[in-house]
């Protein structure tokens, strides 16, 4: 706890400072291969959000995470995980094809719910990674937007990974673009109110080029074995 704690005030002031001009950002605690008892006492601290990669672990510790942390799907949803991931996640950040929305859609009508989202961006168009282009984006906001089950709450990208964050300051700067074009289009069913860039080793020019959220693992928790 003491090691989490000065790693919290340490990135937080940070964070603060980076992201002044745009009002501050929120801390999501990317908490892939931990423990409950290492991941809850985040929520002394003041974050609210964490994020797992795998449905299954999630599944596995759910029972055990402090009630007041919301849990977002931040990994690559396959779509016959989708049934179990919503009643366990309060977002899926990594909304990244038609089939996908088809499947979230289907399943939270069944449930009779909405299921808040944010749309997957691939803007440096890596072939490995998941994401719409740009290109896309604005038809496929339009297009989720339009379905019941599903709530646009905003976007979320992953950057490629450099030596030097400075590098990718002009895709975060074109993340924050589409952010504003998109609210500025008012698209009905579309809230746009959540622009999750960054992680550890990128986070401080994430926040100085407009994301609302990063993703911390490692800034928080440390190197992991």
């Amino acid at each position: 706890m003491e090691t989490l704690e000065k790693n919290f005030r340490a990135i937080e002031k940070r964070l603060r400072d980076a992201s002044a001009k745009w009002g501050g950002v929120e801390i999501l605690a990317v908490t892939k291969t931990l423990d409950p008892e290492i991941i809850n006492p985040v929520y002394d601290l003041g974050v609210r959000m964490v994020g797992e990669n795998r449905v299954q672990e999630l599944l596995e510790k759910r029972d055990r995470l402090h009630p007041g942390l919301e849990v977002h799907m931040i990994g690559r949803l396959q779509t016959n995980k989708v049934r179990q991931a919503l009643p366990a996640v309060s977002m899926i950040q990594s909304l990244d094809r038609i089939e996908l929305l088809n499947e979230i859609d289907r399943r939270a009508a069944a449930l009779e719910i909405r299921m808040p989202v944010l749309l997957q961006v691939n803007i440096a168009k890596e072939p490995q990674k998941a994401g719409v282009f740009e290109e896309d984006l604005e038809a496929f906001v339009r297009e989720a937007a339009s379905r019941p089950g599903v709530r646009v709450e905003g976007l979320m990208a992953v950057m490629p990974l450099v030596e030097n964050p400075e590098e990718v300051r002009p895709l975060f700067r074109g993340m924050r673009a589409w952010f504003d074009r998109l609210r500025e289009a008012d698209i009905p069913g579309a809230n746009m109110r959540v622009l999750s860039m960054g992680m550890s080793d990128d986070c401080l020019v994430a926040a100085e080029e407009g994301a609302t959220m990063v993703r911390l693992g490692r800034a928080l928790f440390g190197e992991r074995n």
